[in-house]
């Protein structure tokens, strides 16, 4: 049986192919290559460039190879172009999401891993937050997914189909192999847009908000390193083949670190002061968001082996330099 990996050429899709292959699995990645890119891929897994909304297409991929789970990252992720976009993102995170559920359950596959995000959260009231808090979305990136989630549940009511929704929290580092990282062009992740700075191919680096009820005024986040966040979708398989039932589990290590805290480590990972400078704060970003993450380490077994700032800091660089390399 194979597995269908949607999004599988982009940052976390890509970590997660070769966590399949490495471990054996057939995959096959399903992706239209507008933020991914086909070398992130291993060759033994092939790749179709098209959408998770066009259903023959994805029909007949679950026909031909015999699928038997989705892994779906395919999504736009990108919190304040949400708010200038919402029915772009509408149609490709909840309108796709959609289709793709109905070819899943049309054809047969039994378990469904759905990358959704701690910001249907929003602004939760209290940290670390629980997967028990009533979600309350502060973007139409944050809505979109949660409508995905709400579909995905009544399917499984109605359908012989499981599945588990990963919230995660905010991915960074890349792979320690260095077989693939955060490669999109004008990213908007804190740590990639500081490693990039640290690096040179930013002149400088802006912090969008200094006045949040924080301990230093800027926004806290939970960082999770990309290999440990793979790992948590494999344990999320294993899970469901072995009979487990559906069920909504964060991914985060519990801990929050804070804009100015990551750039710190950043500056002092590199051993380069770079040019950080305020800029008004952002539509759609809460204060505070941190995990409460102990049900998917009881429940999956999942153990994380990357828990540490500097680690995905030095990693995140590290690719950096080596993509620095490539584009050369």
């Amino acid at each position: 049986m194979t597995i269908l990996v949607t999004g599988g050429a982009g940052y976390i899709g890509s970590h997660m192919v070769h966590a399949l292959v490495d471990a054996g699995e057939r995959v096959v990645v399903l992706d239209n290559l507008s933020t991914g890119f086909d070398w992130a891929i291993p060759q033994e897994a092939p790749l179709i460039v098209g959408e998770t909304g066009d259903q023959p297409l994805v029909s007949k991929l679950i026909a031909e190879h015999r699928i038997e789970s989705i892994i779906h990252f395919a999504a736009s992720i990108v919190v304040p172009d949400s708010v200038a976009d919402p029915l772009g993102y509408y149609r490709n995170n909840t309108v796709n999401s959609r289709a793709l559920i109905e070819c899943a359950v049309k054809g047969g596959v039994r378990h469904f891993i759905f990358s959704s995000t701690a910001a249907v959260y929003g602004n939760p009231a209290t940290a670390p937050v629980s997967e028990d808090a009533q979600p309350a979305p502060m973007s139409p990136y944050g809505s979109s997914k949660l409508m995905t989630e709400i579909m995905l549940r009544d399917t499984g009511i109605a359908h012989d189909l499981r599945y588990v929704i990963l919230r995660y929290f905010n991915v960074a580092g890349a792979d320690p192999k260095l077989r693939t990282g955060q490669s999109t062009r004008g990213a908007t992740h804190l740590i990639k847009v500081a490693v990039e700075t640290a690096l040179g191919r930013r002149p400088k680096m802006d912090v969008f908000g200094t006045d949040y009820p924080t301990p230093d005024g800027t926004c806290v986040r939970d960082y999770i390193h990309v290999s440990d966040l793979a790992r948590a979708h494999s344990d999320a398989l294993a899970y469901l083949r072995g009979g487990g039932q559906s069920v909504t589990l964060n991914c985060g290590y519990g801990r929050g670190f804070s804009v100015l805290e990551v750039i710190d480590t950043v500056k002092r990972v590199s051993g380069v002061e770079f040019k950080v400078e305020t800029a008004p704060r952002r539509p759609g970003d809460p204060a505070q968001i941190v995990a409460a993450a102990d049900r998917a380490r009881k429940l999956l077994g999942w153990t994380p082996q990357f828990d540490d700032l500097p680690t995905i800091v030095g990693h995140a660089l590290e690719w950096e330099r080596k993509l620095m390399m490539r584009n050369r």
